[in-house]
């Protein structure tokens, strides 16, 4: 393919399909509540999220002019905001600020001692999701948080299904070993 734009979603050619009208009101701004979920999936911090979906909003909003030639306005702004959201928290890899309770919706406990396990046990798994490389997490993230398919999620990543669903079964398997290990023996 000469020329144009790598994002997914983008079109070949502008001549190949019927151009479609985009409002930043009716089609992008509705996905903020999305790129803010998949931005906190994987900085696990709320400002910083909020940060990364203003300023894929901004980004987007840039690019206005290139709105017609897009197949997927949401594979486009999920591109955008996960390669934010990377690059912020690979800068910040140091830093680990746990999600707001109120955020990861684990069941309820009845005694303090099943709160403290549940809040223990997410700490764990939070900790283990930021061990795995930056794509296991977004993959993660789009598949488990999200509720993508295997396609959505290979189209937004730049991926094969084959890359992901491989992926997702090597995170997945890493994160359940690392946890069998950390409850077993105290690693």
């Amino acid at each position: 393919m000469a020329g144009g734009c790598n994002f997914p979603g983008t079109r070949p050619s502008s001549l190949q399909r019927e151009m479609k009208k985009i409002s930043f009101r009716d089609d992008i701004l509705p996905l903020k509540d999305k790129l803010y979920r998949m931005a906190l999936g994987i900085t696990f911090d709320t400002a910083e999220a909020e940060d990364i979906v203003q300023d894929t909003l901004i980004r987007v909003w840039g690019k206005r002019e290139e709105w017609p030639g897009i197949d997927s306005i949401e594979a486009y702004c999920t591109t955008i905001c996960r390669n934010l959201s990377i690059d912020r928290s690979q800068k910040k890899s140091a830093q680990h600020v746990l999600l707001d309770e109120s955020l990861h919706g684990h069941p309820d406990a009845s005694t303090p001692h099943e709160k403290l396990a549940a809040r223990e046990g997410w700490g764990l798994l939070q900790n283990l999701l930021r061990e795995l490389p930056p794509a296991q997490q977004a993959i993660i993230h789009l598949r488990e948080i999200e509720g993508k398919s295997y396609k959505e999620i290979a189209e937004t990543l730049g991926l094969s299904e084959g890359q992901v669903k491989a992926s997702l079964f090597h995170a997945r398997q890493q994160i359940r070993k690392r946890y069998t290990e950390i409850q077993e023996y105290g690693l």
